[in-house]
């Protein structure tokens, strides 16, 4: 089994993709013990000593005036988790929890935080023992950190809440027990650290957007095939267009289109005579709309990288290199950063499965594909894909709804203590039914475009079209006259989702989303 080191502040995109399909084991990085350790003493002198220290001898969020004694430091915390448990609705993915578990663990283990070795050796135990705490997806407004889905992470390690184990919900006592891992037992800000930080909201965006590659991938290679199903021209891709605007992703999409299209039979048969002067926007530009998702992948990916790798805790530990020491409340937990990069991923999913629904319009209208109409030979007694059609259109048009901004809402918590929330949280948790649309909508648009090739036989496409068409013939067959399609749909959706047709691309192109 592959072994991570966790270096806190130093987590790869590429180890975040681990983590989240898993089979892999954690270890802690051997420098970040000291670290740890200094700022655990700071807390413990704190708790130790007379001053008010937010969330070490006071109570929490509005009632951060009330003080605690010395005597119910530790029945503080415990009472924090216990009763921020509140979260409802469906699980979490285990791939999600995954990287919050990693993503708690390395940032506590920066040395901000005031816990103990023993709190994040926890985690990793955890982890390492493939241990998934039950965690209901809704609760968080993404401020004040994700309090209630961290609270039941943390409350399932401490043997109080509950595990998913074969995807059923169980005490997680016994679940503990039987992994040989001693439950977590808190002192003075260690509930608090646990739940005070934006991991949730972190680990459903990068989920989100490690999957949003290969559905990007796979649009890319059912727009090359649509187009090459429409005879459509390879003349919108020459690399002198894109240089002069200058945009990156462009340049690259429109290069990906250019060796997709490598040796296509198809395109050679028409170069010469072809009536049509310009092809419908849906095939000409797809490099701008497909580049300018792109570069916001790219951004996200950056801000989410960089949140994987923060402190966002409150309050937080500094220790000086005089050897005095701080503790200072701020907001580091306002998800705002990854709120606002859900909400351009979202914009980007909801546009990939746009322009695709728009391609599968084009493909069954005879009188701008050049196909027979609805991609079957004997229309009226069939409907062809008339109606798979309507099932694209009726996701992308969900996806319209679903990109709505999540982090232009707000309501005040904590009776008006805690004033503007992020809704990150949220706005992280729907980009996955929105991949899941669109996915479906890609999967619509391969079995329309393979079929629209058929007609163009004996002509062959590119060697990589021609790759992708034999993929979905090894699981679809051909619909010459009308038959159930939903499970051929589900079977080209599954294509899409387990990157069988993102590998064509990434085989035969240049494309990277996270380069």
């Amino acid at each position: 089994m592959t072994m991570i080191t966790l270096t806190p502040g130093a987590l790869t995109l590429e180890q975040l993709r681990q983590i989240r399909q898993g089979g892999v084991q954690l270890s802690l990085d051997a420098q970040a013990v000291a670290t740890i350790e200094r700022s655990a003493a700071i807390v413990q002198a704190h708790a130790a000593g007379d001053a008010a220290v937010y969330g070490v001898n006071t109570g929490f969020g509005k009632l951060a005036s009330k003080r605690i004694s010395k005597e119910e430091l530790a029945t503080l915390q415990f009472n924090l988790i216990r009763s921020h448990s509140v979260g409802v609705g469906a699980p979490m993915a285990p791939g999600v929890v995954r990287l919050m578990l990693a993503t708690k663990a390395a940032s506590l283990a920066r040395g901000h935080s005031g816990v103990r070795l023993d709190v994040v050796r926890c985690i990793l135990d955890a982890f390492n023992k493939g241990l998934v705490p039950y965690i209901p997806s809704q609760g968080s407004v993404g401020a004040s950190g994700d309090l209630a889905p961290l609270s039941h992470m943390t409350l399932a390690l401490m043997g109080e809440g509950e595990m998913l184990v074969d995807g059923q919900r169980r005490p997680a006592l016994p679940v503990l027990q039987a992994a040989g891992i001693t439950p977590l037992s808190l002192q003075a800000k260690e509930g608090l650290a646990l739940i005070n930080g934006t991991q949730t909201s972190t680990a459903l965006a990068l989920d989100a957007l490690l999957r949003f590659e290969t559905v990007y991938a796979s649009a890319v290679v059912s727009g090359a095939l649509s187009l090459d199903a429409a005879r459509g021209s390879d003349g919108p891709f020459d690399p002198r267009i894109h240089a002069v605007r200058g945009q990156p992703g462009q340049i690259e999409a429109a290069a990906a289109y250019r060796q997709l299209l490598v040796g296509s039979a198809i395109r050679a048969s028409h170069q010469e005579g072809d009536e049509r002067v310009q092809d419908p926007y849906c095939l000409r530009c797809q490099p701008q709309v497909m580049g300018a998702c792109l570069d916001q992948a790219r951004y996200v990916r950056d801000v989410l990288l960089r949140e994987a790798n923060a402190v966002t805790d409150n309050p937080l530990v500094f220790a000086n290199e005089d050897g005095s020491s701080a503790m200072v409340s701020g907001g580091n937990f306002h998800a705002e950063p990854v709120a606002l990069a859900a909400d351009a991923l979202a914009c980007a999913v909801a546009e990939v499965g746009a322009i695709a629904e728009r391609r599968i319009a084009m493909l069954i209208d005879a009188g701008v594909s050049r196909l027979p109409p609805f991609l079957t030979e004997n229309a009226g007694l069939n409907s062809g894909f008339m109606i798979a059609h309507v099932t694209a259109a009726a996701l992308a048009s969900e996806n319209k709804s679903l990109a709505h901004p999540a982090s232009v809402d707000s309501l005040p918590t904590s009776a008006n203590q805690e004033d503007h929330v992020s809704m990150a949280t949220f706005g992280a948790r729907r980009l996955a039914q929105m991949l899941d649309n669109t996915a479906h909508i890609i999967g619509i648009e391969l079995l329309a475009a393979a079929q629209g090739i058929e007609f163009l036989r004996p002509l062959q496409s590119s060697q990589a079209l021609e790759q992708t068409h034999a993929l979905i013939r090894q699981r679809c067959r051909a619909m010459p006259s009308d038959h159930y399609l939903a499970p051929d749909i589900e079977a080209a959706t599954a294509l899409v989702n387990e990157g069988a047709v993102a590998r064509v691309a990434l085989a035969h192109s240049p494309l990277s989303v996270y380069g």
